[in-house]
C-alpha cells in the first residue's frame, strides 16, 4: 500500500471514530434529550416505575430512556444490600422488576417498549 492510499485510510479511520465520538458526547452531555418531554409527561400523568438497582431489566428499560432516565418517576424498591425490599414496594405490592403502575390500577411487568409505555399512559412519542 503506498502513502497517500495508507493516508486515506488513516484519516477516515479518524473521521469515523471522531464522529462517534461527537455524536455520543453531544447526546450525553448537551440540552435536552428527545425523550425529556416523554418521561415528564409519564411523571405528570401519574405513572410510576419501581425497580431495583441491580435489576438488569431495569437497566435496560433506562438505557431506552438515555438522559432522560433521571425524570423518570422512578420508585428504587432494592435495600442498599439487595437482600430485601424498600417498605414502599412492599406496600404498594411490587413483586418483580421492573413494574410501572399506572393511575387506573393497571401495570406493566417486565420489559417494555417505548410505545407500549405511549400507548398505556397517552403520552405522546417525540417524532
Amino acid at each position: 500500500m503506498n502513502k497517500g492510499m495508507a493516508a486515506f485510510w488513516i484519516s477516515l479511520l479518524i473521521l469515523i471514530v471522531g464522529g462517534s465520538g461527537a455524536s455520543w458526547y453531544l447526546n450525553n452531555h448537551t440540552g435536552s434529550n428527545k425523550l425529556d418531554g416523554f418521561a415528564q409527561c409519564l411523571k405528570d400523568k401519574g405513572v410510576v416505575f419501581y425497580g431495583a438497582f441491580w435489576c438488569a431489566h431495569c437497566q435496560k428499560t433506562k438505557a431506552m430512556f438515555s438522559r432522560s432516565a433521571a425524570l423518570l418517576p422512578y420508585v428504587e424498591c432494592s435495600t442498599q444490600n439487595a437482600q430485601d425490599q424498600t417498605p414502599i414496594c412492599k406496600e404498594k405490592g411490587i413483586k418483580s422488576y421492573p413494574t410501572w403502575k399506572f393511575p387506573d390500577g393497571s401495570e406493566l411487568v417486565g420489559e417494555h417498549t417505548l410505545q407500549e409505555f405511549a400507548d398505556k399512559s397517552g403520552c405522546a412519542l417525540p417524532q
